[in-house]
């Protein structure tokens, strides 16, 4: 909550309107109710044009802004709480720290009465903000797309710590920045990444499946997704398994991440993976030892596939290698 008289300082610069020009003020930014009306719907109450309430509005700003320098603990206290935070905060959180619940639409009016902040609209990029001066405001934007291209690069979600250390900043500034951006998100357990991300924004039950798994970090049952997704069918979560091609089936009903490394198709393509991988004649036990760590299936499962004389053949010293490789 803030620490400057709200009531006081409003009430005084309101004072020196008239009536009509006091109540487009208040209803304008929401003095009264905290919720802030057009110019076409205050302008229908009194029967006139919008522009006409415009013209009030702004002679009314004017005639306030000539005494605003009077109220410097005003000015001083929001630049004091924006440099605490880089000189930049995301509008919602600054005007619900400085001016709490009952008094955010204060807080509002007495930054835009000031005139010494920048506010910037919320576009593709960015969301709404306020900025103690255009230096500060070019810095949290350079910091952000800074964010981006490392996020991008590194495809994995990072602490605020981790990105402040890119420009040697402090954690909190680098929070406040972040904040204003709507490319780089956090997500519920604090960690940073990209809105399209899965990571931060999951769309629907495939990408919940996927973020159990890359919390998991091991294989798991569909029966099992199942069981830990509230509201899910184990019919639905297995189609999903299937379909998807970021999971790879590992076992029966056995499913893991393709991105851990994880190789697609039978237990035969995984036995011509590794030859493609090794190129060359391999042991029993190296070949045991290799898919075993692709597949969690029996020794004798991939004993029966080598034996296939068709895709596998064995060397003068009893290696396995490609039956294909043997006939070149």
């Amino acid at each position: 909550m803030a620490n400057i008289d709200y009531k006081k300082n409003c009430n005084e610069l309101l004072g020196l309107l008239v009536p009509k020009q006091r109540e487009v003020i208040e209803r304008r930014f929401g003095l009264k109710t905290g919720k802030r009306e057009t110019l076409e719907a205050i302008g229908k109450s009194y029967h006139i044009c919008r522009e006409r309430v415009r013209q009030v509005e702004k002679a009314a700003m004017a005639k306030m802004k000539k005494k605003i320098g009077g109220y410097k603990d005003v000015s001083q206290f929001f630049s004091r709480y924006l440099k605490n935070f880089g000189g930049v905060r995301e509008e919602n959180v600054l005007l619900e720290e400085t001016g709490g619940a009952e008094f955010r639409t204060h807080a509002n009016f007495l930054l835009v009465l000031a005139g010494e902040f920048i506010h910037f609209a919320e576009n593709d990029n960015y969301k709404s903000f306020w900025a103690a001066d255009s230096v500060s405001a070019e810095n949290a934007k350079d910091f952000v797309l800074a964010a981006a291209d490392f996020l991008k690069e590194k495809r994995e979600l990072a602490s605020a710590r981790e990105l402040a250390s890119l420009s040697g900043i402090k954690k909190g500034i680098a929070e406040s920045y972040l904040g204003i951006s709507s490319q780089v998100q956090k997500n519920k357990d604090g960690l940073y990444g990209l809105r399209e991300w899965p990571e931060v924004n999951p769309k629907g039950i495939k990408d919940k499946i996927y973020l159990l798994f890359k919390k998991s970090r091991d294989p798991l049952h569909f029966t099992e997704v199942a069981k830990k997704i509230n509201g899910s069918l184990v019919q639905t979560v297995h189609n999903e398994l299937i379909r998807d091609k970021r999971f790879v089936l590992v076992g029966r009903g056995l499913y893991a991440l393709k991105e851990w490394g994880y190789v697609e198709g039978d237990v035969k393509a995984v036995i011509l993976d590794i030859f493609n991988s090794e190129n060359r004649p391999l042991t029993r036990n190296e070949i045991l030892e290799k898919v075993l760590k692709q597949r969690h299936i029996k020794e004798n499962t991939v004993l029966m596939n080598l034996s296939n004389r068709k895709y596998f053949a064995r060397d003068d010293q009893g290696r396995y290698l490609r039956a294909d490789v043997r006939e070149a």
